[in-house]
């Protein structure tokens, strides 16, 4: 579907599904209604609750960007928890913990991912306000972190940020099934704060409008250091390819934005696309020939029982300007619970 999402002309099949986008907004409106107003009953927490999400479909940069919000709490003094649905893994009703030594297949890969980056307890659980309630009864957290949610309104929240791709923004902006939105793009009008992830030279004109604009944030993934999978504590500069045949492995939202910065080491890459938070088998990932065989670190926490010699991923880190810092800062001054 992603194919028809991203075009700049409507497709044979978008125009089919219009209907049903139509009716899916309007089951968003009035389930956004029903809490908006209180016919439905929020749960609220006496900490802040940050929710970091989308309204499109797809990665947006969601994982490295709460690493560095996580990182950027600790270092102002708090103690943040961290809270998810455990995307790419079973659908856990009750609160699990996660840690370093979780099961990808269980838990979501992106779950591992965070509490093996940020050392922060984690709880997964499709009900995230069962979730925060566990991790607040069996921790000392005093700041929690919904990695995504923003749909999930019955989680009462203190500051609601939005990711978006920078490279592929909102497509056709159409809702589903007709477009990857989750949410209109109105809904964007009442979050705290935008972060775009990397820039484009082409923004949506809803991005430049007054009420928008000064929400918006810029992130930018950087990572130039490799690192084995099957040899701990070997690495690899990235530059060390530069000129190198390498296959590339994704299992990711948006597979293009990795494949290009390894493209940018000047490297010719062989293309490896999987669906996001695929579980990968051991004949996934290896290759006849003896050459580099470069993954993401998503991808890599499910991939290190059958990696070899040739096997590496790239973590990536964000960056963030000083004034999105600020920002949170202050909002999290004006805390209050719902």
């Amino acid at each position: 579907m992603e194919n028809h999402w991203y075009r700049t002309f409507y497709s044979g099949l978008t125009l089919l599904l219009l209907p049903f986008s139509w009716l899916f907004r309007g089951l968003v409106a009035i389930r956004y209604f029903l809490y908006r107003f209180n016919f439905k009953k929020k749960i609220c927490f006496n900490v802040p609750v940050i929710v970091v999400g989308n309204i499109t479909v797809g990665g947006t940069g969601k994982t490295p960007f709460v690493i560095w919000l996580a990182e950027t709490l600790q270092k102002k003094g708090y103690r943040p928890g961290i809270v998810s649905r455990g995307v790419g893994g079973e659908k856990i009703s009750r609160p699990y913990w996660v840690d370093i030594h979780a099961d990808p297949a269980w838990v979501g890969d992106e779950a591992v991912l965070l509490a093996k980056r940020t050392h922060c307890p984690m709880v997964v659980c499709t009900d995230r306000v069962a979730a925060v309630t566990e991790l607040l009864q069996k921790t000392h957290c005093n700041i929690v972190i919904s990695d995504d949610g923003l749909q999930h309104y019955r989680l009462g929240r203190s500051i609601e940020i939005v990711m978006v791709d920078g490279m592929r923004e909102f497509g056709n902006g159409q809702m589903l099934p007709a477009g990857p939105l989750r949410e209109p793009l109105s809904r964007l009008r009442s979050v705290d704060l935008i972060v775009i992830n990397g820039k484009s030279e082409f923004y949506h004109p809803i991005l430049k409008s007054d009420k928008i604009i000064e929400k918006l944030e810029y992130m930018h993934l950087r990572g130039d250091t490799l690192f084995s999978l099957s040899l701990p504590q070997t690495e690899l500069a990235l530059q060390a390819l530069q000129g190198k045949t390498v296959h590339a492995v994704a299992g990711i939202g948006n597979p293009q934005r990795f494949f290009a910065l390894l493209s940018h080491y000047k490297m010719h890459v062989i293309e490896h696309v999987f669906p996001d938070h695929y579980l990968y088998q051991r004949n996934d990932i290896h290759f006849a020939e003896d050459l580099s065989i470069i993954m993401t670190e998503k991808d890599a926490v499910k991939c290190m029982e059958f990696a070899d010699k040739r096997h590496w991923y790239l973590p990536v880190r964000a960056e963030m300007s000083r004034s999105l810092e600020k920002k949170i800062f202050s909002l999290l001054e004006r805390f209050s619970i719902c």
